[in-house]
């Protein structure tokens, strides 16, 4: 009879969200980042991402969302909407509300003017230039999951998307 056997315990892959309208992008992402190791999940728009955040059962590391995320149609604004179409910026601060811990990159063809053009200034949140190539965005993903995670007030949706330190 052989010896006590050892139990190796993996721990699991980091589990990426990845959000942009475009399935080639998407696509191109869940490739690169897979080839890394990594567990993707993709979502076409802010509506599918809320929805993923909420009721995916298991961990959710990293938010990888175009800044620009316009609606699939036309709707009506409305509070009760619990999965509304919104910007890149501010499904962040959504989905950080929803998971707690949970990091986020923000992918653009010019983040610094689309940020300005929602009114954001002052964030460190990381970002991600399109086009970008495997090492780029293998080495973000990488620096980013081992920062802290964000601390985010989940009272005040605006205090955070104003704070200048939301994600250290």
């Amino acid at each position: 009879m052989s010896g006590p056997q050892q139990t190796q315990s993996v721990a699991p892959s980091p589990t990426i969200l990845v959000v942009d309208e475009e399935t080639s992008v998407r696509r191109l992402c869940r490739t690169l980042l897979e080839q890394a190791g990594f567990t993707v999940i993709e979502a076409d728009g802010s509506s599918e991402a809320l929805k993923a955040c909420t009721h995916h059962e298991g961990s959710l590391d990293l938010l990888i969302t175009a800044l620009t995320l316009p609606p699939p149609s036309f709707q009506i604004a409305s509070s009760s909407n619990q999965f509304p179409h919104v910007h890149g910026y501010d499904l962040a601060v959504r989905a950080a509300t929803i998971r707690p811990g949970l990091r986020v990159i923000l992918m653009s063809g010019n983040p610094d003017k689309e940020l300005v053009s929602y009114g954001i200034t002052g964030t460190t949140l990381p970002t991600l230039a399109k086009p970008f190539d495997q090492n780029g965005l293998v080495s973000l993903v990488q620096e980013v999951l081992r920062k802290p995670a964000p601390d985010l007030d989940s009272t005040s949706q605006e205090k955070a998307a104003n704070d200048a330190e939301w994600f250290g």
